[in-house]
């Protein structure tokens, strides 16, 4: 199967080559820390080798409760927040059709999310669908107290009993979580939920091909054998090559960080791709935004945002650097029709493929914003389907973590993120936070 392929040709001009060079192999060095273990948070490498130690009894478990949710169930809401969610989003719209929920006939239930954050009006109306359809729901969390799928799982989990039943409620729960400890362990034992494990040894948002994405994946009718594949064959080259794309995108982001772009943009060309650019935005911003370094992770979708951050990018502060995602391949073909009158002057474009016109709107806007002092790196698929998200995926957790390496942070960790939970719990008045409450409040006033 032909690999991703990474090009930094468009980037080259805005580095000292020497500078490049000498990054590069210190990034070298990294990737061999990374594989031998010997470096920051390695007690967090579980996922690196993952793709080749998928348990196939696992796999076959993942399938038959895959199946058994497809049968009963209309709807799977996924409960989770950050990398519990993301990954598996990102994956199933990728290779999902746009319009898949209003497609006739029978097909897979629809994947629908919660927990994700705690906008009220959103899981008031998620309760009015849950009353309109037969449903199932995946939860997935460590602890089992993380405020916001705690919130919504409550909400579910209330919904489900007196829906269905309390017994056949139980039936319908598939719980993620840890193996042997925290509250939604001991949920799901004394309610007699079926569970899976989130492994001690993979942080969220590097959990993609753990039972957290390849449930939902399965569940949504794709096939997450051929993921691993992808997956597999990148792991592959990333260990016995230095040569291979996550070395050389970790070194560039770093040349052009020191350079003083400190803010990289990836850019995709379809909207399918939009949650893997918000998945790869947790992955980049949770590993690398540490002690007071790190490229800051944005995200845009083109052609739309040309119409409303296109001019930023264009002509704003020179700071920015961007990644494109190009899909060499559509899955489909539809020919822009001629039109006798040609009012709107496009007749020109008459007989050829949507997908022409999309790579020429992306090597333009790529030689403008060259021009303009952006540079481009750009990361070209061959299509979009199983095997090639598989390699993605951990095309961009390898490079993370090289990255970080190449920082000098460690890329597991994600201190900062305790912040506001502790500034919520004491204003929501939590036990034990009730002095730190105090102490806000007056603040606020």
């Amino acid at each position: 199967m032909n690999l991703i392929n990474i090009d930094i040709t468009q980037a080259g001009e805005f580095f000292d080559q020497e500078e490049y060079q000498a990054v590069l192999k210190e990034t070298e060095k990294q990737r061999t820390v990374l594989i031998d273990g010997t470096g920051k948070g390695n007690d967090f490498l579980g996922w690196l080798r993952l793709p080749a130690g998928v348990n196939d009894d696992l796999l076959l478990q993942i399938r038959k409760d895959a199946q058994m949710i497809a049968s009963g169930s209309q709807l799977l809401v996924v409960i989770g927040i950050g990398g519990s969610y993301l990954g598996s989003r990102a994956v199933i719209d990728a290779l999902s059709h746009s319009f898949a929920s209003l497609l006739p006939g029978k097909k897979p239930p629809v994947i629908i999310y919660a927990g994700h954050h705690l906008g009220e009006d959103y899981h008031a109306d998620l309760m009015d669908i849950l009353d309109q359809y037969d449903y199932s729901a995946v939860v997935i969390s460590k602890s089992g107290t993380t405020t916001e799928p705690a919130v919504a799982f409550r909400l579910v989990k209330a919904h489900l009993e007196t829906k269905y039943g309390k017994k056949d409620a139980s039936s319908r729960v598939f719980a993620i979580t840890d193996s042997s400890r925290g509250a939604l362990k001991k949920m799901a034992e004394r309610e007699g939920y079926s569970t899976y494990v989130i492994p001690d040894d993979v942080g969220g948002r590097y959990s993609v091909l753990t039972p957290v994405g390849l449930l939902p994946i399965a569940a949504a009718g794709f096939d997450i054998r051929k993921i691993l594949a992808g997956a597999r064959e990148m792991q592959e080259l990333c260990f016995s090559s230095p040569d291979n794309p996550a070395n050389i995108y970790a070194a560039v982001r770093n040349t052009l960080y020191r350079s003083g772009k400190t803010i990289e943009i990836l850019v995709n060309y379809q909207p399918s791709l939009y949650y893997l650019t918000e998945w790869w935005k947790q992955l980049y911003g949770e590993s690398e935004g540490k002690e007071n370094k790190g490229i800051f992770p944005a995200g845009v979708s083109f052609t739309s945002d040309l119409h409303s951050m296109g001019q930023y990018i264009q002509e704003g502060l020179r700071i920015l650097f961007e990644t494109v995602i190009n899909v060499e391949k559509p899955g489909r073909s539809l020919l822009v029709p001629r039109d006798e009158s040609d009012l709107d002057g496009l007749n020109y474009l008459a007989g050829r493929p949507i997908s022409e016109i999309n790579r020429m709107a992306s090597l333009g806007t790529m030689l403008a914003h060259c021009d303009g002092g952006v540079p481009n790196i750009r990361i070209t698929v061959p299509a979009m389907n199983e095997e090639v998200v598989g390699q993605l995926i951990y095309f961009f957790e390898f490079a993370c973590a090289l990255s970080g390496y190449d920082l000098g942070v460690n890329p597991f960790d994600q201190p900062g993120v305790e912040a506001y939970k502790k500034n919520m719990f004491a204003l929501l008045g939590k036990p034990g936070f009730e002095a730190e409450g105090e102490l806000l409040r007056k603040k606020l006033i």
